[in-house]
């Protein structure tokens, strides 16, 4: 349409017969209306007809209202101008609010759309930043972050206490944390019941030798009375030589020392207590809200505060079935390779495990996609350039960036990921109003 650049002449201000004018004009271009009316003057209003353009006014008199650009898709007969604000108020013709803002026209085309669509003209969506990504279907696995410390295995842990009575002679390994190997002598004891024992074994085996052309019934009496006494020495625990010592069971650390040289001590008292750390657990704190998620199998990524910048790795192999009613957190075992022993026991460490917060791959968007007003979830999805429609969304597990999303959406729909917020206000503006002038808003099918 080409700008008038005249007044209007009286003619031109009669109705024409069999045509409805969209609205009526002020002669001088100032003012408008939706029904005939005349101005101060007493001049009729201009009827301004679809394909017509309003007269222009005189140089002198205020220049008329500019309208602002159409978004794209704002094609079509102009249905009535909203606020451009957001206030509930529309006009059927152009008009400028309390401020000075124009009212924005809303065409037929985007009246048809969905309830809350909105059209972003590629300049606006360059400068407001609109990224999307595309749904996919993916594994939501999620990182659970928990603190912990290292333990001893508990299946790795031997005491030394001898079944007799005695005194210890001489000890051979006096030290706590010293390195001990199987079968190494720890201390060198007297017990009376071990010499008798002793003594009567050796006189076993000697009578055993002296009978060998003896009867046969007296021979094995002699050999039966040898076996026993070699057996008491053996259940003993201990090996005979110039002296009795008592030996290490296993290889491993000596982590606790009771026995003093010269100390006597009784059947069961514990003299060492030694373990082997070439393999320890790692006992984590998990929150309660993780606690579900977490299973036998699972690695784990540890780091040490006696260690920054190093790693170690584990898997989970026990959820115990208790929680600590304090802290609120379930205890998890990770067991860890330690060849190198450089984890120690009550070693502080946080823990990273990786775990399946669904079993199958799910359909999933980045959680920046996703509005959350507290009773509804919604993501726009992108129909086509610079055109967004507000999705309600059901949403599942949440991990790693991603959110699980059961209905709402599909694979390979794109969602907007940055600059929602933005958009979503428009889009909740555009709903409000087409509830407010009575617009359809029939959803389109899901394509």
């Amino acid at each position: 349409m080409v700008p008038a650049t005249t007044l209007v002449s009286e003619a031109s201000a009669q109705p024409v017969p069999g045509r409805r004018p969209l609205y009526y004009q002020d002669p001088s271009g100032v003012a408008f209306s939706p029904t005939p009316k005349k101005d101060a003057q007493g001049r009729n209003y201009v009827p301004i007809y679809e394909d017509t353009e309003p007269a222009a006014p005189p140089a002198a008199a205020p220049a008329p209202i500019a309208q602002p650009p159409a978004v794209p898709g704002g094609h079509g007969k102009v249905l009535y101008y909203r606020n451009p604000m957001g206030l509930p108020d529309t006009s059927p013709v152009p008009k400028k609010d309390a401020m000075g803002m124009a009212y924005v026209p809303v065409y037929e085309d985007e009246a048809r759309e969905p309830a809350g669509t909105v059209m972003v003209s590629p300049e606006r969506v360059q400068m407001l930043g609109v990224r999307t990504e595309a749904a996919s279907e993916r594994v939501m696995t999620r990182t659970i972050r928990a603190v912990g410390s290292v333990a001893v295995d508990e299946r790795r842990i031997a005491v030394v206490a001898p079944r007799f009575e005695g005194w210890i002679e001489r000890l051979l390994v006096n030290e706590t944390g010293q390195t001990v190997r199987r079968g190494q002598p720890l201390f060198e004891v007297y017990s009376p019941e071990l010499a008798a024992t002793a003594q009567e074994a050796s006189i076993a085996r000697r009578a055993e030798a002296d009978m060998a052309q003896a009867d046969p019934t007296v021979r094995g009496a002699t050999a039966g009375i040898a076996a026993a006494a070699g057996a008491r020495l053996r259940n003993f625990g201990v090996t005979s030589g110039r002296a009795f010592t008592v030996a290490s069971p296993m290889d491993g650390v000596v982590l606790e020392k009771t026995a003093v040289q010269g100390m006597r001590f009784a059947p069961g008292d514990a003299l060492y207590r030694i373990a082997d750390l070439s393999e320890v657990w790692l006992l984590a704190d998990v929150f309660e809200r993780d606690l579900g998620l977490v299973r036998p199998g699972q690695d784990a990524r540890i780091a040490l505060t006696a260690y920054p910048g190093r790693s170690f790795t584990g898997t989970v192999t026990f959820v115990y079935p208790t929680l600590n009613a304090t802290t609120r957190t379930g205890r998890a075992r990770i067991e860890i390779s330690n060849p190198d022993r450089l984890l120690k026991p009550d070693m502080y460490a946080t823990v990273d495990i990786a775990a399946n917060a669904a079993a199958a791959p799910v359909v999933a968007v980045p959680e920046s996609a996703v509005l959350d007003s507290g009773t509804r979830q919604v993501v726009l999805v992108e129909r086509s350039a610079g055109r967004y429609e507000p999705h309600a969304v059901a949403t599942g597990a949440r991990a790693d960036g991603f959110i699980e999303i059961h209905s709402g959406v599909t694979t390979g729909e794109r969602v907007v990921v940055g600059a929602n917020f933005l958009i979503d206000a428009e889009s909740n503006l555009r709903a409000a109003l087409q509830s407010f002038t009575g617009t359809s808003t029939e959803q389109e099918p899901a394509r």
